[in-house]
């Protein structure tokens, strides 16, 4: 299901990978990872994947965002971007981070076929008349994500979030964060949280998060790919608008409930 929004057509492809289209713009965040892009995510999850029902491979996405290692594919970069896109990284990522974080086997991003760039917090830049803000996300070390010791799966400077305003129109996708301070005044009109139990802020934060911001939309994203990222999406919804903020659910598989 495409959600309509302020002109824009939204569509969550599963996990952390969204597709924003603005008018002659097309934006991804997170692309692959755990089959949503294959095809093969209903055979290891017993989940649907991609509405489709198959293999994504659209290679049209003029500008493609990737938070952190956990997130960091380049086969789903080059299922996404087009021969001329913009690949804009965190400057963490690296093929070593992700082959001690998950084993998996990747090229460097800069080896990839595209206008590959890094990026930190604070940056400001635009890319295919995109402007693009570049949001610190990570766990709190006091927050609900620590354990005893402080540890937690996502310390500041492992990733961040992205605010990119298409066609005038600002999309926050948090990354992989808890609800942290940095995002306190952000103008967002698109809002894009995970809600995810482990990992990240959990549906309930990311309702409080919503009521704060007061974007015109929300549609949640990175959850319910696997069992650890199981949520209620539409206890979610139904919290998000009794605050008064619009939302919407694109569920085009039967993932989890």
């Amino acid at each position: 299901m495409t959600v309509p929004h302020d002109g824009l057509a939204v569509d969550w492809l599963g996990y952390a990978t969204a597709r924003l289209e603005g008018e002659g713009v097309i934006a991804y965040t997170d692309p692959g990872r755990y089959g949503v892009l294959t095809g093969e995510w209903e055979d290891e999850y017993g989940l649907d994947g991609h509405p489709s029902g198959g293999p994504y491979d659209a290679a049209d996405g003029d500008l493609v965002v990737v938070t952190h290692d956990h997130h960091y594919d380049d086969d789903g970069v080059r299922r996404v971007a087009s021969e001329d896109a913009t690949v804009l990284v965190y400057e963490g990522v690296s093929a070593e981070g992700v082959a001690d974080n998950s084993g998996r086997d990747v090229v460097e991003p800069e080896e990839l076929p595209y206008d590959v760039r890094r990026v930190e917090y604070g940056d400001e830049l635009t890319v295919e008349g995109i402007d693009v803000e570049v949001v610190p996300a990570y766990n709190r070390e006091d927050g609900p994500r620590a354990d005893d010791e402080g540890n937690v799966a996502h310390p500041r400077g492992l990733g961040c979030g992205f605010v990119l305003t298409i066609d005038d129109t600002p999309c926050f996708w948090t990354g992989d964060s808890d609800v942290v301070d940095e995002h306190d005044g952000l103008d967002v009109s698109l809002l894009m949280p995970s809600i995810a139990r482990s990992f990240t802020m959990d549906r309930h934060d990311a309702a409080e998060l919503a009521g704060d911001l007061r974007p015109d939309l929300v549609v949640p994203i990175h959850y319910n790919t696997f069992d650890d990222l199981r949520s209620e999406s539409r206890e979610f919804a139904g919290d998000v608008a009794s605050r008064a903020v619009p939302v919407a659910l694109d569920e085009g598989g039967d993932r989890l409930a």
